[in-house]
């Protein structure tokens, strides 16, 4: 087979908490001119719903095309991703590609030695792994990124700097040089993969970012690079049409003194957060950089998402965890030789986060034969499908979100209903309809369906997520 009769390589990239309204091509307020080139090649869908509005449940669903109801990863618990679990990085390599991971899985848990579980990423199909973790994590976590800020002097200053900030909402640059910064990072060994990479066969190269996700500590000069009085405001907090709903996890969010966020801190971290998103957008510019140098742009797959949103101020509070679309809604931008030769376009048909792997599996020229619930988006790439999906599921500490194109429905864990949004007359979230006498009859046909839903995606394979075991130390 030629260079150019084989198939593409595939370059997947990922950034945690970036907001599918934080690109400039969709209206953001930071400059991402590398993801809006991609964007003008490729499909931009507009309305892709994480999973989970949480790290672990959302990666572990992404992975495993199966939802929290079947695999047990309702939250950031201590669970690990099995290394026998069927999942779509496993069939990709089995095409043939040479496969690599640079950056964050969060599929095996956030601290501890994440050097010594390198087999256990390897079985998930990745052959070269240079994995890392969130911030956070960094504290306790052993990776090559962390031994190399020991051997700098540069450990003991970041974990003194995170400690000190906790998960407040303020911004302020990191204590580490902008060189040695973990987006800076992964970015750097990504293009050192991709410049090494074998030229005999294709690649698949999935490249995580652990930013823009808090403490909002964009290193300069990105720190300074937005003026917070540029900055749009939050979406103020919903109103009840009804005080005496159900109440649910957003509602503990809502009062949490600790990730409450006045407008003066918002458009702090806001500007913080656009900082971090242009950073981000300049190291995929320079990936890119490389992979138009070995001269395999055109033969090249690019696919860029998030794991979940964040909230940024919206609704009065930051992080993530909750179902409304700050931290529901996240980026989904498909470029692949074919659309790049038709030109930009957006779709605003509903598709989920599960949606990535049986696409990037089709277009590697392969098939998943195993029991999931993702769907090819490949049809919406060539035209022949408009949608593909519709309504979209997300599960998180046991409270369950179904959605269609006109109504968002939300139950907490007794089941039942807390939020009830009219997607159509009320795109802002900002009337909740939970337990209004005018939405009886809309709330008992939204529940019927996510129970029809939910019994649909019940998995009947064994579970692919056990509890920290082998690996875990």
């Amino acid at each position: 087979m030629s260079h150019t009769e084989r198939r593409p390589n595939i370059l997947f990239l990922m950034a945690d908490q970036f907001r599918g309204d934080a690109m400039s091509c969709v209206g953001g307020k930071a400059n991402t001119k590398n993801l809006d080139e991609i964007a003008s090649e490729g499909v931009v869908f507009t309305q892709c719903s994480t999973t989970a509005p949480l790290c672990v449940p959302a990666r572990v669903a992404l992975f495993s095309g199966k939802y929290a109801h079947t695999t047990g990863a309702w939250d950031n618990k201590k669970f690990i991703l099995s290394p026998d679990a069927n999942i779509w990085s496993k069939e990709i390599k089995n095409q043939g590609y040479n496969t690599a991971l640079i950056g964050k899985t969060h599929l095996h848990g956030g601290g501890g030695d994440i050097i010594g579980r390198e087999p256990l990423v390897n079985a998930y199909g990745f052959d070269m792994v240079n994995e890392m973790t969130g911030p956070h994590a960094c504290l306790t976590a052993r990776t090559y990124m962390t031994e190399e800020w020991r051997e700098k002097g540069l450990f003991d200053a970041f974990c003194e700097d995170i400690n000190r900030r906790g998960k407040a909402p303020f911004a302020q640059p990191s204590p580490l040089p902008l060189e040695d910064y973990y987006d800076v990072y992964v970015g750097k060994h990504g293009r050192e993969f991709l410049e090494n990479a074998e030229s005999d066969k294709p690649w698949f190269c999935h490249i995580s970012f652990g930013g823009p996700h808090e403490p909002w500590d964009t290193p300069e000069p990105y720190a300074s690079m937005y003026d917070p009085a540029d900055m749009p405001k939050p979406l103020p907090r919903m109103k009840d049409a009804n005080p005496d709903r159900p109440r649910g996890v957003t509602d503990g969010l809502m009062s949490k003194a600790k990730i409450s966020c006045n407008e003066e801190q918002a458009a702090e971290i806001r500007a913080d957060y656009c900082g971090g998103c242009a950073l981000i957008d300049e190291q995929i510019g320079r990936i890119i950089d490389v992979i138009k140098a070995r001269g395999e742009w055109d033969n090249t797959v690019v696919l860029f998402t998030s794991d979940h949103g964040e909230m940024n101020g919206d609704h009065g509070f930051v992080n993530k965890r909750t179902f409304l679309d700050g931290a529901l809604n996240v980026p989904l931008i498909i470029r692949t030789p074919e659309t790049a030769k038709q030109g930009g376009k957006k779709c605003d048909a509903l598709v989920s986060l599960m949606d990535v792997g049986p696409t990037l599996v089709e277009l590697a020229g392969g098939k998943i034969e195993y029991e999931q619930f993702g769907k090819s988006l490949c049809g919406v790439l060539d035209g022949s499908e408009a949608q593909p999906r519709d309504y979209v599921l997300s599960e998180l500490s046991g409270e369950i979100m179904y959605m269609d194109n006109e109504w968002k429905i939300v139950v907490n864990a007794e089941g039942d209903v807390y939020m009830l949004f009219d997607r159509v007359n009320d795109k802002n979230e900002q009337n909740n309809l939970a337990a209004s006498a005018e939405a009886q009859e809309i709330t008992h046909r939204l529940r019927e369906k996510m129970l029809k839903a939910i019994m649909q995606t019940q998995c009947h394979t064994p579970a692919v997520v056990q509890q920290h075991k082998a690996f875990m130390v």
